[in-house]
């Protein structure tokens, strides 16, 4: 690989381990049971290490959904048709989405991005391709095309930094996008395609059995290396999946937290990690969603997530719902008042 994508790669730096000791240090000093906030807490350590200072700033949060068209929706594998894609993308706008409603309750920007639907829209244009091709057919799309869209993640992400966000969550809109996502999760992690497909947006029986007979035909007709990440990509993946395992990159190089959403989110992540591995440090899983093989994907992280909801809506619903718990977590390590100033005795750690 050449270009913005190597460069950014090389950019990437392991989180601050002192800083992470002094934000753990601070927590055992705030006058509560150590650790009883759990995750919460350790989410904070986290950030604190990516941002580089125990004075930890969540103030600008941003939402980036990647809108994409995905051609092997002509295999009757979704409910609805590829036009929901700019219809939906284009209620992002105009906080008739789900997830911009929960973008304006938590405080978080939104930016939907264009990177590959079929028909223009007022969302931002960053297309590679208007859709990609039939995964059952041939690759869906050329190798030069799946990096063009991982680097236009990064580009993304390195706009979000410059602009003083501090943290970012991943969202997709694309009919079909759960059928290429399983399909690159069972090259991924080498499991059979029935374990790592779900029903999507509520398929029938009969729909799943087509869905799974399509998945394994592309993954055959295409052929793609597990252990080349982007020619899975090319193959069997999305623009979608693209753009948001370069948001995940570029958030890494930038040093900022990016929150996984749920499945599809989740294979970009995987994505990314089999593309840089230290990127991984700079994820956040915000829940569990409801595909089958979203906690396979999650194991292949070793990342466990805040939030079981049963919730599979995607858009980046799941990101931004963990945002409210972290500014509570946050507000509590900035505000809460110390054994010494309490006149406590302090826990302890015993073994």
């Amino acid at each position: 690989m050449t270009g913005l994508l190597e460069k950014t790669e090389k950019q990437i730096r392991p989180a601050d381990p002192e800083v992470e000791q002094a934000a753990r240090c601070h927590w055992d000093a705030i006058a509560h049971p150590l650790h009883s906030l759990g995750k919460l807490e350790d989410a904070i350590v986290q950030i604190a290490g990516i941002q580089g200072t125990a004075d930890v700033r969540l103030d600008k949060k941003g939402l980036i959904i990647m809108c994409a068209d995905n051609g092997v929706v002509a295999e009757g594998v979704t409910q609805t048709g590829q036009e929901v894609t700019a219809q939906v993308a284009e209620n992002f706008l105009t906080d008739r989405a789900t997830a911009a409603i929960l973008c304006r309750e938590a405080g978080t920007d939104i930016f939907p991005i264009d990177i590959g639907m079929a028909r223009d829209t007022k969302v931002r244009k960053c297309k590679v391709l208007n859709g990609t091709g039939d995964i059952a057919l041939g690759p869906a799309m050329t190798r030069e095309d799946a990096v063009r869209a991982i680097e236009t993640g990064i580009r993304i992400a390195q706009e979000k930094a410059e602009a003083g966000y501090k943290i970012l969550a991943t969202g997709e809109m694309g009919i079909g996008n759960t059928t290429t996502s399983s399909a690159m999760a069972s090259v991924f992690l080498h499991q059979p395609v029935e374990q790592m497909t779900g029903r999507g947006a509520g398929l029938s029986s009969e729909g799943l059995e087509r869905k799974i007979r399509v998945i394994r035909k592309s993954i055959e007709r295409n052929r793609p290396d597990p252990e080349d990440p982007v020619d899975v990509l090319a193959k069997v993946g999305g623009l979608d999946i693209a753009g948001l395992a370069g948001v995940f990159i570029g958030g890494a190089a930038c040093r900022i937290p990016v929150v996984i959403d749920g499945f599809i989110s989740a294979v970009a992540a995987l994505t990314a990690y089999r593309i840089c591995s230290a990127s991984v440090a700079y994820m956040l899983p915000s829940h569990m969603s409801g595909e089958p093989a979203a906690s396979l994907v999650l194991d292949a992280l070793s990342l466990s997530p805040f939030l079981t909801c049963q919730m599979s809506l995607g858009e980046g619903t799941g990101a931004v719902m963990l945002f409210p718990l972290l500014d509570m977590a946050l507000k509590v390590y900035d505000s809460m008042s110390t054994f010494d100033e309490d006149g406590i005795e302090a826990y302890r750690h015993l073994s």
